[in-house]
């Protein structure tokens, strides 16, 4: 792919080459950079990235990059470069579903590139990044575990009702990819429930996922709570059992991201342990 240049920087896809520098990049601020992260590591060095991530670099040195999927997801810890990722998107010609990540990077991207695009659906402009770095003092839920892949005819309506109550519109109109990420993240082991027996048969009453695990950093999504069983604790009791799955598998820290306004969600986070470190941002298009 050509360079795309203004002033003193250029953007181009990535390589394999890059992983190395694409990821001490994000290491300077693993909870801010985990989505982006997480792709790089899953890639490695050895599979070809198909133009899905752009770095931009001043005098040879990549200063800032993006991870380019369904969604864009900004990095750039000095800010430097961040423009020029901007400038190449819009060159690029193709509409994302969001931009997300560190809120002051999303913002910079989406500042130059609303001045091209529709407006979008919805701004979720501080969304308070979370983390904790050891186990809750809220007594864990022993019958959170992990999913299993015969039980994905239950997982999938409790995703797909966590993801319309988060956004409004149901997911399953996206061609089948929603599915195969949920189905995905059961086969890698990274969704949690609790299955529990109800008036028609077993459901799930609880469920979250690690969505993305790298430079050890594991990241929560997905926090969802069966209406029937808000309001007794589960929340906190699932929460904090898969903050405990997580530094089992490995994590130094957990983390999330919630929305400002989604008061009840930070009560709980902060009763699990959890302290703001960071703030991300979504503009969903």
């Amino acid at each position: 792919m050509p360079w795309r240049s203004t002033p003193d920087i250029a953007v181009r896809a990535l390589e394999a080459g890059d992983v190395q520098a694409a990821l001490a990049l994000c290491a300077q601020d693993p909870v801010a950079s985990v989505l982006a992260a997480a792709r790089l590591e899953e890639l490695g060095v050895s599979a070809p990235f198909r133009g899905q991530a752009w770095g931009a670099f001043r005098e040879g040195e990549m200063t800032s990059l993006a991870w380019v999927g369904a969604n864009i997801v900004p990095v750039s810890p000095s800010g430097v470069g961040l423009e020029a990722i901007a400038r190449h998107a819009l060159r690029y010609g193709r509409r994302f579903s969001s931009v997300v990540g560190d809120a002051p990077a999303v913002h910079t991207v989406w500042s130059h590139l609303a001045r091209a695009w529709p407006s979008p659906r919805q701004v979720r402009a501080d969304q308070p990044s979370l983390a904790i770095q050891e186990s809750s003092k809220i007594a864990p839920d022993p019958s959170v575990r992990r999913a299993r892949l015969d039980e994905l005819e239950l997982v999938m309506p409790a995703s797909v009702a966590m993801f319309t109550e988060e956004y409004g519109y149901s997911p399953l109109g996206s061609g089948g990819a929603y599915g195969a990420r949920v189905r995905q993240l059961v086969e890698l082991g990274r969704c949690f429930v609790r299955i529990d027996e109800g008036p028609t048969g077993p459901r799930v009453v609880f469920k979250a996922e690690i969505g993305a695990f790298a430079l050890g950093v594991a990241q929560l999504q997905g926090v969802w709570v069966h209406p029937d069983y808000r309001g007794q604790g589960l929340g906190k009791s699932g929460t904090s059992a898969v903050v405990d799955h997580a530094l089992s598998a490995g994590a130094s820290t957990v983390s999330l991201y919630v929305n400002d306004y989604n008061t009840t969600a930070r009560r709980t986070y902060r009763r699990v342990g959890f302290a703001q470190v960071g703030s991300y941002a979504t503009i969903v298009c």
